[in-house]
């Protein structure tokens, strides 16, 4: 079986993902590999945060790897958060519910509620890199509904299913989101290379 780092200190994505890929590929994590290190995403773009990462832990460690970057972009807002989604309220740390008032504060009069989650990621495989790209399109409720998952999907209503995130759980959320579309796409890579991903 390919096994390949994830690049990431994110518990919540860490599970997501290995539950997206299965049995397919071994997904290691930061803390597999001795990694402890808080990587930097100060990049412009969710591609330059995504390879930022997977360039740390390739340059540091030498194998092959992979990291996300995941942004919310609202019409309404022009695309905000985007980049920022993470540190939408404090710029020096992710506080979910502080991110979930503000998003819901910025629309609050605002009839256009049209949002979509990205997210891309970057593969570092034996020093080339490669991009993939997942997109879920749908909208902002007015409040939080739902207990399941984690950050924005209280408040994410993908078109798909007509509820949020947080209502539809785990498994129903992983056939359609923008991280499972993205980390498809990636699987479906890894799996028609021959073997010897390390």
């Amino acid at each position: 079986m390919k096994k390949i780092v994830f690049a990431t200190n994110n518990s919540h994505k860490l599970t997501e993902v290995r539950a997206i890929v299965g049995q397919q590929i071994e997904i290691l994590s930061l803390a597999d590999i001795n990694c402890f290190a808080d990587i930097p995403e100060t990049a412009a773009t969710l591609e330059g945060n995504a390879l930022l990462k997977a360039r740390f832990v390739y340059d540091h460690y030498g194998l092959d790897c992979f990291a996300d970057d995941t942004g919310l972009e609202v019409d309404a807002l022009g695309g905000a958060p985007g980049v920022h989604t993470a540190r939408y309220a404090c710029a020096d740390h992710n506080d979910t519910e502080a991110n979930t008032r503000k998003l819901l504060a910025e629309l609050k009069n605002k009839t256009d509620r049209r949002a979509q989650f990205r997210t891309v990621i970057a593969l570092i495989e034996d020093g080339a890199v490669r991009y993939f790209e997942g997109i879920v399109e749908g909208s902002i409720a007015t409040e939080k509904i739902g207990t399941d998952g984690f950050g924005y999907d209280p408040v994410f209503i993908p078109e798909e299913a007509g509820q949020t995130f947080a209502q539809l759980g785990p498994a129903a959320k992983n056939e359609i989101s923008h991280r499972a579309r993205a980390v498809r796409a990636l699987v479906d890579y890894l799996t028609a290379q021959p073997e010897g991903v390390s």
